[in-house]
């Protein structure tokens, strides 16, 4: 298969709205993990695990 584009990166209002609690989360500390969602906690431990892959690769 071959394309004449460049795959464009999206995100969507629910992945932004992942991010924005996961911002949230750094900031304020502590959450209430036992009431959580587990889609949510699995968004927010995926995007602490990507944030200290990055942090790794610039050290």
């Amino acid at each position: 298969m071959a394309t004449d584009q460049c795959p464009k990166t999206e995100i969507t209002a629910e992945s932004q709205g992942w991010v924005e609690a996961f911002q949230v989360w750094k900031t304020l500390g502590d959450r209430d993990w036992d009431k959580m969602a587990a889609r949510e906690v699995d968004a927010l431990m995926t995007l602490e695990k990507e944030l200290r892959a990055e942090r790794n690769d610039e050290q």
